[in-house]
């Protein structure tokens, strides 16, 4: 009996995986490189006076692929609340011409991180991956993004 549904067990696991994989749009692989400029910056206090648990970053940006076109090709959104010291979760919104990706993690210094790419919309739907953000120029802000699609 235990043999039975060990087997039950294993041939429904297998099954979901084959299930998943199946109706899973196919966004990637691909890379998109897009250079920044921040265009507007919101801190908010929450709680006690200063930086603590709680407290927010709102941040718009507009996106560039200067190989393509001179002008803004889209903008993005963040939101990030502080969690611990300087540690922050965030959740960030690409409009692009085709399409929104979305991203959300986990940062500590906004010169460099990582993100997963949790979805999207349109051309990016389904989308996953990981978007690698590096700061180019502190004043005015300019960030190098990466987005690394793998499905």
């Amino acid at each position: 009996m235990r043999n039975l549904v060990l087997g039950v067990a294993a041939a429904s696991v297998a099954g979901a995986g084959w299930l998943h994989l199946s109706s899973d749009a196919a966004t990637g692989p691909a890379q998109i490189r897009l250079t920044t400029k921040q265009v507007r910056y919101y801190r908010v206090d929450n709680g006690r006076s200063g930086r603590s648990p709680g407290d927010m970053e709102i941040i718009a940006h507009l996106l560039y692929n200067k190989g393509v076109t001179p002008k803004a090709l889209g903008h993005s959104e963040f939101v990030c609340t502080f969690t611990l010291d300087i540690s922050r979760s965030c959740r960030a919104t690409f409009f692009l011409p085709r399409g929104t990706l979305v991203a959300a993690g986990s940062l500590r210094f906004r010169q460099i991180y990582q993100l997963a790419v949790v979805g999207g919309t349109r051309l990016y739907d389904n989308a996953r991956g990981t978007l690698t953000v590096t700061r180019l120029r502190k004043s005015p802000r300019r960030d190098l993004m990466l987005f690394r699609l793998v499905g």
